[in-house]
């Protein structure tokens, strides 16, 4: 395998076939591989990429294929059930993790394996694509703003596109189990859109709600602030409904009403076109405060959250796979510092 090559699992999934496509912009070459053969055979004869067919639960089948490669970066969601199977064989092989996860828990998790990871020699960083590099590496040039700053807010909203079927599937095994902020250090447990607020994305003002987004981990470990908020654009309908939430999240929990779900979003189509992400934008907005009430605020305008997600993957694994990293479980802006976002085309930052 050339230094070019990379193992792609979940190629098949929606974001897994867009990191496959645009792997040559990058000047590299995917190992496509997954469960599902008739698809994965199917993309690598369209694409003509080699690829291996298996399941995670084939211990020796893994091994084999992540020995192949220097890095992996894992698309197969959900994550909670994938990550910690792959970087522990990672850890074996001596092969560097990446992944698209935007889950609390499995950041949470995956940090518990940073000895093990630097003992290993490589690098374990989740949350390579829209989850989390841009607020993450937003978060940094916060820090950097006001070094003493001790509590943090992000936000993003994307206006047009859509989302896949991999991230509604996410998103429903979540229902009614409420959302999470930081404080004092500690994770807490919040009901969904406690909190809600305007914010000004210099082009646009959306609506937001407090929702459990990825930083509430990541944030903390680039830049030690310990009260932590993330929000995502809403609607006024979503935020009034969210208020009687309590009465209804034990049936949202229900196997009967997610498999009524999942039943729904399986009948659509696999995420947006390109035509609805090319005119697509996603905007991000955080703001720090210090304890003497001084705050800045930086915002960024970013392209579509997919499309944001397999480039700036493509391109933290090009930055792997040519000797840049660091060992130990990382974040994007840990790894690469603030301005990594910035190396995504379309990407613009303003500070004010």
């Amino acid at each position: 395998m050339t230094e070019q090559t990379f193992l792609l699992y979940g190629a098949n999934g929606y974001t897994g076939e867009l990191i496959a496509r645009y792997s040559q912009q990058y000047q590299l070459q995917p190992i496509l591989a997954g469960r599902n053969e008739a698809a994965i055979a199917a993309l690598a004869a369209k694409l003509h990429l080699p690829y291996r067919i298996f399941e995670l639960e084939n211990t020796s089948a893994l091994l084999q294929s992540l020995r192949e490669v220097k890095a992996v970066v894992n698309a197969a969601g959900p994550f909670t059930r994938t990550a910690k199977k792959m970087v522990d064989a990672c850890l074996q092989t001596g092969t560097h993790y990446l992944d698209i996860n935007g889950d609390i828990t499995v950041f949470e998790l995956l940090k518990m394996a940073d000895d093990d990871a630097k003992k290993a020699g490589i690098m374990v960083l989740p949350g390579v694509g829209f989850d989390v590099v841009p607020t993450d590496c937003l978060s940094l040039f916060l820090k950097n703003s006001l070094p003493d700053a001790l509590s943090i807010q992000l936000a993003f909203a994307t206006a047009g596109g859509g989302i896949s079927h991999g991230t509604a599937i996410s998103m429903l095994s979540k229902l009614g189990k409420g959302g999470a902020v930081r404080k004092n250090g500690m994770i807490v447990n919040v009901p969904l859109g406690h909190k809600q607020m305007h914010v000004d994305f210099g082009e646009r003002k959306f609506l937001t709600m407090c929702i459990p987004w990825g930083d509430i981990s990541t944030a903390y470990f680039t830049t030690g602030i310990s009260d932590i908020e993330t929000y995502t654009g809403t609607k006024p309908y979503i935020s009034n409904l969210l208020k009687f939430q309590s009465m209804y999240n034990w049936l949202l929990r229900t196997s009967v009403i997610r498999q009524l779900i999942e039943r729904k979003i399986n009948r659509r189509p696999a995420g947006p076109s390109d035509i609805q992400r090319s005119k697509a934008t996603a905007y991000i907005w955080g703001q720090v405060k210090n304890a003497a009430g001084k705050t800045i605020t930086a915002t960024m305008r970013c392209p579509e959250g997919y499309t944001l997600t397999a480039m700036a993957a493509l391109l933290i694994t090009q930055k792997v796979l040519q000797g840049n990293f660091k060992t130990g479980y990382q974040t994007p802006a840990s790894a690469y510092g603030a301005d990594l976002v910035l190396e995504v085309p379309g990407v613009k930052r303003a500070a004010g």
